[in-house]
């Protein structure tokens, strides 16, 4: 038994078609862009964001308290330890960029064909992010995520599996993107509080424009890296012929 379920984690499975992917890719952007479906969306992007903060905050060497998820898409992960140095600095800086990150690691396993392997990951993730969630909304997001997620890899099929995973990365690279404009907006209106590119800026003497341009490079390269990695890039080999 223990054989078998490492060859269905581990075996590489078929890549899908090319259409597929692109059609994925289009349907993230149908989520990502009006603004109804990506309220609801949102929530997975803030559970990487919010997880992100964690995950750095325990490598820095911070002690980690609490996950708060908001139903207005919003989060909270507090953490113990200085107030300044690296490692807040670093747990800052974590938020916006691990969405895209994620992406790109995930768009990686795809490339190879660990499609399973890429949602077991997920779950193990999501399973992290739960054991430190402390409110009733952010425990019914991470289990509900989680639940699909669980679903789609034991009992979808292989081209089942294949549509949800890419689905699920291209949402996660391109939804990295939008909350940066959404901060920066924000921020222009006077209405995004202390942001985390604010708090880097009070940190760091960094204007929080900067913060937010290097959160912008990160989601949009990671988008850019992805797209090569998994080789859909467009043939222009015509414009040398």
């Amino acid at each position: 038994m223990l054989t078998d379920l490492w060859h269905r984690a581990f075996d590489a499975q078929p890549q899908p078609p090319r259409l597929l992917v692109l059609i994925t890719a289009v349907l993230a952007l149908v989520v990502v862009l009006p603004h109804r479906p990506w309220r609801l969306g949102r929530n997975v992007i803030t559970i990487a964001h919010e997880g992100g903060h964690a995950l750095v905050s325990l490598l820095s060497g911070r002690r980690l308290e609490s996950i708060r998820l908001h139903s207005d898409t919003s989060g909270l992960t507090v953490s113990r330890g200085r107030a300044t140095g690296p490692g807040m600095v670093a747990t800052l800086v974590a938020g916006y960029v691990t969405p895209s990150l994620l992406g790109l690691a995930g768009a990686a396993l795809l490339a190879s064909g660990r499609i399973r392997i890429m949602l077991w990951l997920t779950l193990v993730l999501l399973l992290a992010v739960l054991v430190m969630t402390r409110n009733g909304y952010g425990i019914l997001s991470v289990l509900a995520t989680g639940a699909v997620v669980f679903l789609v890899s034991w009992y979808g099929s292989a081209q089942v599996q294949a549509s949800f995973a890419y689905l699920g990365v291209w949402f996660l690279l391109l939804g990295g993107v939008r909350p940066v404009f959404e901060v920066q907006r924000q921020r222009r209106r006077g209405q995004a509080g202390a942001s985390d590119a604010d708090q880097l800026a009070a940190l760091t003497r960094v204007p929080g424009l900067l913060w937010i341009s290097l959160f912008l490079v990160v989601a949009v390269g990671s988008v850019v890296a992805s797209v090569l990695v998994l080789g859909i890039t467009p043939d222009v080999s015509w414009l040398r012929s």
